[in-house]
């Protein structure tokens, strides 16, 4: 049988709850844990992470003996982190102290973790959803649109991602090495955990109305921009690559097209004042993948992302002295059409300049050459191995 209040045995089993003034809804949460706990065959420990309370919450954990692990910064990830870091069990559970969901499930988290999984997600749309529990702005757009958004970019496979209890291995979570203090806390666990490969499941359950009478800590559109914005900078490649690319291929198609001379369509005359269009979206969309290519660099030599083996074939090619060149050749393509156009125009005795198409086509492939060899030296210098100063040498 479990002792929640043993600190001579090590506990196989952590059960962390964060606080900040619950002391409507506490007791209860630590009643079903401890009654959870003493169902299982092993030693469990319960952590209430106070994040500040000033009610009553901390005279209720104390009189049902859990160990209370205090965080002055405020932040959901913030108090999270605390208590998970001073949990002493293999198996670390979590969930919200607020009775929206049943700590009587710990068992079968602790079953689905023996059974070799490194997180165990909790799946409250193949669970239930208890009326007036979620909002229908979250029910019904904000956790399918995000967890959506985070399956299509790191492809973890999970469909409730934002599920408040789940559950881990102590090892899963020193290997995720989790950083973020608010609300995406909850994505960058399962992000890092697809990103490193772990094994991850669902189980269903059931989302109860809360028993706070007062406000909820959770802000939609403030913590679900935070969500948004933690998946993106995540994820180069859909924050920069496919835009940039998009932007570079579409400009570069209307340059094309607009090069030999007007383009007349459903009765409509494109001309130069397109091209200008076509000659802005092609730089800026290149820049934009530069900048995709920067930060993908940037997250693999600092370990935010897992190996890309395309990526490191492909600078295996590209190197320093190639990408010079590559962006040597495009720039010299246009400066010699300029230097052509130049000397057609002086030798007619500088009259009228009817070759504006090509001009800008050559200008536009100058811009893009100079990149090329200035972001060359770059990404050699982002790719870097960085190796610890050795201060015996």
């Amino acid at each position: 049988m479990s002792n929640t209040s043993s600190v001579m045995q090590q506990p196989r089993v952590s059960v962390v709850m964060p606080c900040l003034n619950e002391e409507q809804t506490l007791a209860i949460c630590l009643e079903k844990a401890k009654r959870a706990l003493e169902t299982l065959d092993m030693q469990g420990e319960i952590i209430v992470a106070d994040n500040g309370s000033t009610d009553a919450s901390l005279d209720i954990a104390r009189a049902h003996q859990a160990r209370i692990i205090q965080e002055s910064k405020r932040g959901y990830g913030n108090v999270y982190r605390a208590g998970i870091a001073a949990a002493r069990g293999e198996f670390i559970i979590i969930g919200d102290s607020d009775d929206s969901y049943d700590f009587g499930d710990i068992p079968r988290f602790v079953r689905e973790l023996e059974k070799g999984y490194d997180v165990v997600m909790g799946n409250r749309f193949k669970g239930s959803i208890e009326k007036k529990a979620m909002p229908w702005l979250h029910r019904y757009i904000g956790n399918p649109l995000l967890t959506g958004v985070l399956n299509l970019f790191f492809r973890a496979g999970i469909s409730d991602a934002h599920c408040g209890m789940r559950a881990f291995t102590r090892h899963a979570y020193d290997t995720m090495n989790l950083t973020t203090a608010g609300m995406e806390f909850a994505s960058e666990m399962v992000i890092k955990a697809a990103l490193s490969d772990l094994r991850m499941t669902e189980i269903p359950v059931t989302l109860y109305r809360d028993g706070r009478s007062g406000s909820p800590h959770l802000r939609s559109f403030r913590d679900g921009w935070r969500h948004l914005r933690f998946m993106l900078l995540y994820s180069p490649t859909h924050l920069f690559l496919w835009p940039g690319f998009t932007l570079f291929a579409l400009g570069l198609l209307i340059m094309i097209i607009l090069l030999p001379g007007p383009f007349y369509f459903a009765g409509h005359n494109f001309d130069t004042h397109v091209m200008v269009l076509g000659s802005m979206l092609t730089i800026l969309g290149f820049q934009i993948v530069l900048l995709g290519l920067y930060a993908r660099i940037f997250a693999l030599t600092h370990r935010f992302i897992k190996r890309d083996r395309q990526l490191e074939q492909a600078f295996k090619f590209f190197n320093l002295e190639r990408g010079i060149l590559a962006g040597g050749i495009v720039f010299l393509f246009g400066f010699v059409i300029n230097l052509y156009i130049l000397i057609t125009w002086i030798s007619k005795d500088f009259g009228a300049l009817d070759q504006v198409r090509e001009a800008l086509f050559a200008s536009t492939l100058i811009i893009l050459g100079v990149q090329i060899v200035f972001s060359s030296f770059y990404m050699s210098l982002l790719g870097i191995n960085q190796e610890p100063l050795n201060r015996n040498r």
